[in-house]
C-alpha cells in the first residue's frame, strides 16, 4: 500500500443556526420608541416578509414589553441572520426608511453609526441647537441630501442625534462632512471637502 497517496478532503454539510447553538433558540428584543409605533404599523409587512421568509427568522411584536421580538427557527440557516435582522429592526426604529434599512440584511460591509451633536460643538441653549440642525439638514433637507449622495450614505438627524448607514469608508466621508457643518463652515466649502474625501477614496480604491 502506498503511504503518500493523500486521502479526500471531507465533505461536511453546512451546520444550521440551531446546532451551532447545540439545538438552543437564540433570541434578540428591539424597544420600540413611542413616537416609532405608527410608522412601525404602517410598514409592519414590509418589515416581517424579509425577516420570515427570506432569513427564515420569526418575528412578533410585544405589546406589553414594546419590542420587537425576534428568534431563530428549525430552518434558520445562518446563526448570523438572526443579528443581521435586529440590526435592520434597529434601523427602522432610528428613524431609516425600510428601503434603506433592509439593505442591513443583505450586505455585510453596511452597518449604523450614531453620535451626538455635542459631541463635536458644545451648545448653549434648544436655539442654538435649532440652528445647528438647520445647517445640518438646510433648506428643505437640500445640505443632508448632498452629503447621503457625496458619500453614498443614508443620514437621520434626530435632534441632537445623527444616524449615518453605510460602509466604514463612506461612513466616515459622511461623518466629516457633517462635523464641518456642525462647526459652522460655508456649504460650498463642505462641497468641496465632500468631493475631495470621495475623489481620495475612489482613487484608492482603484489602486
Amino acid at each position: 500500500m502506498n503511504s503518500n497517496i493523500v486521502p479526500p478532503k471531507p465533505k461536511f454539510r453546512a451546520l444550521k443556526a440551531q446546532e451551532m447553538s447545540n439545538g438552543k433558540v437564540e433570541f434578540r428584543m428591539i424597544y420600540v420608541p413611542r413616537h416609532r409605533y405608527a410608522p412601525l404599523k404602517k410598514s409592519w409587512m414590509d418589515i416581517y416578509a424579509p425577516i420570515y421568509e427570506e432569513m427564515k427568522i420569526d418575528i412578533r411584536m410585544n405589546l406589553r414589553a414594546q419590542k420587537v421580538e425576534l428568534k431563530t427557527r428549525k430552518d434558520t440557516p445562518d446563526i448570523t441572520n438572526l443579528q443581521k435582522c435586529a440590526d435592520f429592526v434597529q434601523a427602522f426604529m432610528l428613524g431609516f426608511e425600510v428601503i434603506d434599512a433592509i439593505a442591513l440584511l443583505r450586505l455585510d460591509e453596511l452597518y449604523v453609526e450614531s453620535f451626538e451633536i455635542k459631541d463635536v460643538r458644545r451648545l448653549s441653549g434648544k436655539a442654538q441647537l435649532s440652528r445647528t440642525i438647520g445647517r445640518v439638514a438646510g433648506k428643505g433637507g437640500k445640505n443632508k441630501f448632498e452629503i447621503e449622495n457625496g458619500s453614498t450614505t443614508r443620514i437621520v438627524v434626530a435632534d441632537h442625534k445623527i444616524h449615518i448607514l453605510g460602509s466604514f469608508a463612506n461612513i466616515k466621508i459622511a461623518r466629516s462632512a457633517i462635523c464641518l457643518s456642525i462647526l459652522g463652515s460655508p456649504q460650498p466649502k463642505i462641497r468641496a471637502k465632500l468631493r475631495a474625501l470621495t475623489a481620495r477614496l475612489a482613487e484608492s480604491i482603484l489602486t
